[in-house]
Parts: C-alpha cells; structure tokens; sequence
C-alpha cells in the first residue's frame, strides 16, 4: 500500500448485501452443509441496510454499516468463494488473515453518504430473505460506485498505514 493519496475506485459491479439478520440463517445453512439461497462465488457484498426506495428510484439511503459486526461470518463466506466486501470500520484480524488466503479485498465507502451512495445504485432487487426487509439479501447494479481499498489480498490495512503516516512520535 506504498503511495499516498489513496485513489479512490469507482465500482461497476452487481454487489449483494448483507447484515447480520441474514447472514444468520446463512451461517445455520453453512454448517448444516447446505447451500447458501445466493452463489456468492466471486460476488462482493455490502454492508448496507437501505432505506425504503421513494417512488420511481430503486432504493433509498443506502450508506455502509459497520463491517465487524460480520466479522464472524466473513471468513467462512470467503472460503466459499467471496472476493470483496464495502463497508465502513476496522475489521478483525482472522477476517485480515481470511482476506489474505482466499485473496480477498475489503473496500471502505463513506460513512454518513446514503442519499449520495444511492445516486450510483442503479438497479436493486431482494434474492432472499424478503421476510427481513431492509436486511434481505438484495442484488444491486451500481455505477460510479465511489471506494476505497481499505485492506488487500496482501494484509495491507490503510487504517493502520495512515494512522502511522500521521502519528507524530
């Protein structure tokens, strides 16, 4: 994660969400050694729990949640194939060390920007878990989707590099 300032990616992606509530019932699947009601293989998931759409939008606010609060299942949902997670906040070190070894990545979106975010999320449909409402499992077409890289497939943390770039010792 040598050289700063950070860019600043812009996604164009079909992503799923995801929050505790459903990824629950998603985890009793998992170690009763079912199938999950999504293929996650390669699918990036956001942290987001939207806000009703207004009419003729496809969702409302859809700012990040904070990401540790997954932190117990993240590892597993990469072993079976998960590429990237958005969210905001610091994740736990097995969730770094799962990153490494299935060569994730975890992308940073900007905390208190739901309307904003919205803007760029151009297609939204719930694939499981309707009964759930805002923590359903949604499918989401997003353009000009603004991240940032927070932790890569090597274990690099910008948290950690940019606290050190400004601490002063």
């Amino acid at each position: 994660m040598q050289g700063y300032p950070r860019p600043i990616l812009v996604l164009l992606a079909y992503l799923k969400t995801g929050l505790p509530k459903s990824q629950v019932p998603g985890d009793d699947l998992i170690q009763a050694g079912k199938e999950l009601p999504v293929d996650i293989r390669g699918q990036v998931i956001y942290y987001v729990g939207p806000a009703p759409a207004k009419p003729g939008k496809p969702i409302g606010s859809a700012g990040p949640t904070t990401s540790y609060r997954m932190d117990a299942f993240a590892p597993k949902l990469m072993e079976l194939g998960l590429k990237g997670m958005i969210g905001k906040g610091n994740r736990g070190a097995n969730v770094v060390e799962a990153m490494k070894k299935y060569k994730a990545i975890y992308f940073g979106a900007t905390g208190g920007a739901g309307a904003l975010l919205a803007k760029s999320i151009k297609k939204a449909e719930t694939i499981a878990y309707e009964d759930l409402g805002p923590e359903a499992i949604q499918r989401m077409e997003v353009e000009d989707f603004p991240v940032v890289v927070i932790n890569d497939t090597k274990g690099n943390d910008l948290y950690v590099e940019g606290a050190k770039k400004y601490r002063k010792d």
